[in-house]
């Protein structure tokens, strides 16, 4: 039987989900917004901040009161994962909101170059991040370790077209402004893939009730059995 606090437990996990919805739409909106053009999609993304600054909040209450009840180990591990990723999706807005502003500057001016890169990191990044999700949802640990070592294939994108947006501005200094936006864009994309990746690593310390942040294990370092502890 179901009792109160698996009740809560089960609402906390909800929300976390919906965040997780509003913060990848986010991205995939100003992202949108670049490629058409469309300034009004972009400020819809800068007023949508918002809301995901208010589930953050309500994750944060309810986590609070969760652990004021004395949970066991491994429901304290779920409340405290579920801060620490509802702070990783508020960031993951935050960057959505640089995109979509740098969007609305770049939309004053002509296009300097079809946009190929971005959407495609973007699409990577979000990736991760419904992936990182996912592993949460089903309680599947090595799914979120397979995660982890994408982060360097956005990080490599992401160097890459700084390289290309430097060698315009030597060439055609007319072009500073709109390659310093489309950097920032990138970077900002780089960040969510930095944002997803910790999310994939949180999972597996839920799942494994092992830290591998700052370690460099990922999909490289195999599991636990099944016997590992985890979470309700």
């Amino acid at each position: 039987m179901q009792t109160h606090f698996d009740r809560e437990l089960a609402q906390l996990k909800e929300t976390l989900l919906t965040m997780s919805s509003h913060a990848t739409s986010a991205v995939a909106n100003a992202v949108k917004a670049l490629v058409d053009r469309d300034d009004d999609l972009a400020r819809k993304v800068i007023e949508s901040d918002r809301v995901l600054d208010t589930i953050e909040m309500e994750i944060d209450e309810m986590c609070i009161h969760l652990l004021s009840k004395a949970p066991l180990a491994s429901d304290l591990r779920l409340i405290t994962v579920a801060m620490k990723c509802s702070q990783h999706l508020e960031r993951v807005g935050d960057e959505a909101t640089t995109i979509a502003r740098r969007s609305i500057e770049l939309s004053q001016e002509p296009q300097l170059k079809p946009y190929v890169d971005i959407p495609r990191m973007a699409s990577m990044a979000m990736d991760m991040m419904n992936e990182g999700l996912a592993a949460f949802v089903n309680r599947n640990s090595e799914r979120a370790r397979a995660v982890i070592p994408r982060d360097k294939d956005v990080d490599a994108l992401n160097k890459q077209l700084h390289r290309e947006l430097a060698s315009y501005m030597v060439e055609k200094p007319s072009t500073i402004t709109r390659c310093l936006n489309l950097m920032v864009i990138s970077k900002s994309l780089e960040r969510v893939a930095d944002h997803a990746t910790n999310i994939a690593e949180e999972v597996v310390y839920l799942f494994e009730a092992k830290d591998i942040r700052h370690t460099g294990k990922g999909l490289n370092t195999p599991p636990p059995d099944s016997g590992a502890p985890a979470a309700n």
